[in-house]
């Protein structure tokens, strides 16, 4: 049997002429970067995660980008983040001219610690970048509490979790100054190309951020800052319209499929040798990813036997090579590291059958079989 890590066919294939009528009509309309669907998808977007702004732009990276932008972080500067995410996250901040400065992530949630955070603030901190990484909302009340009354910004990196929300019920988007998303295809609300947004409750934050997707002209041609081409366009915004009326429908999928493989693989014994990720009602599962021992041989052995899965992420960002220079050594963020080696994302999108989720489990009941038990983080 063949079951891939996603299967983007099968899910537009349930949604072709819906996305195929909304094409039409951009197509019609021949008005392409910006305008009114741009317009509709942003307020929709808002109103989804309860956000007072939605802003949309070119991708998820620009979308960080234009957030620091917004609050004139440059050089001297230091933004705290963490180093187990996807490269964008740190990488916005250095083509600014500021500092990435890393703190180490809680083992269970794969999201930055709290505790760590306080020791990493210094006077040059001008943000806090949390990720809400795969899904699951980072410790956003823990970060608010370690910031204390220092007034440093908390940009939420929620390019993984749009509609997930915290322990407080307090959704994704809406918790720091600012929040950026992405609807590259793999996401739970993809298009079908790169494309991203900023939300935002400030209006001055908005409109800021308005002008600086246009190269910072307002009115056109005439320029009040730097700002870049961040536009989004509205073939993309027309896709995500439809896609984002099922967004709801596709999360509860995701739901039930984690379920399904922690009551699956708790039959089959698994407990012992791997960790399951841990599930919160918020939790909207971007990727369900697993820590195993011997990850890259299991990998393989999966591989061998059709089933598709991913690292996320193989090297945390403070041994990226190009952020040698910023001082941190091998060991400064054991979780991180740890975590870089254990780490598998299974299949987990909305349109996986029972059958192919069984097939995932007996596959790696055998393979695990001739593995050496690891001890549980949870």
């Amino acid at each position: 049997m063949n079951v891939p890590l996603l299967d983007l066919k099968a899910q537009y294939a349930t949604i072709r002429d819906e996305v195929r009528a909304a094409m039409d009509r951009v197509v019609d309309g021949q008005v392409f970067i910006l305008g009114p669907e741009v317009d509709a998808f942003e307020k929709e977007v808002a109103a989804y995660v309860d956000a007072g702004f939605g802003i949309g732009m070119s991708s998820g990276t620009d979308a960080l980008l234009a957030a620091l932008m917004a609050l004139d972080i440059g050089p001297g500067d230091e933004v705290i983040t963490t180093p187990f995410s996807f490269f964008a996250t740190a990488g916005v901040v250095a083509r600014l001219g500021a500092r990435p400065v890393f703190a180490d992530i809680d083992p269970v949630t794969f999201n930055l610690d709290p505790a760590d955070l306080v020791a990493r603030i210094t006077p040059r901190t001008k943000a806090v970048m949390p990720v809400h990484l795969f899904g699951r909302c980072a410790d956003m009340q823990g970060i608010a509490a370690a910031i204390g009354d220092r007034g440093i910004p908390v940009i939420e990196d929620a390019a993984q979790a749009i509609g997930a929300f915290d322990d407080s019920g307090a959704k994704a988007g809406t918790i720091g100054d600012m929040a950026c998303f992405s609807f590259f295809p793999s996401k739970n609300l993809g298009g079908f190309g790169d494309g991203g947004m900023v939300t935002a409750n400030d209006p001055a934050l908005a409109n800021k951020l308005r002008i600086l997707r246009v190269h910072g002209s307002n009115p056109k041609y005439y320029h009040q800052m730097i700002g870049g081409n961040f536009r989004l366009d509205a073939l993309q915004a027309a896709v995500l319209r439809v896609k984002l009326q099922y967004l709801p429908e596709w999360t509860q999928a995701r739901r039930i499929n984690a379920g399904r493989y922690r009551d699956l693989c708790g039959a089959a014994g698994l407990g012992d040798v791997l960790t399951l990720p841990g599930d919160t009602p918020g939790h909207i599962y971007n990727q369900f990813v697993i820590r195993v021992p011997d990850r890259d041989r299991v990998r393989e052995d999966l591989q061998r036997r059709g089933i598709g899965t991913e690292v996320y992420y193989p090297v945390p960002l403070h041994q990226q090579e190009c952020f040698t220079g910023l001082g941190f050594q091998t060991g400064d963020f054991p979780h991180s590291e740890t975590a870089a080696r254990e780490v598998l994302a299974l299949p987990i999108y909305p349109e996986l059958t029972d059958e192919q989720q069984v097939y995932v489990v007996e596959i790696l009941a055998e393979v695990m079989a001739t593995r050496t038990p690891v001890e549980s983080v949870s």
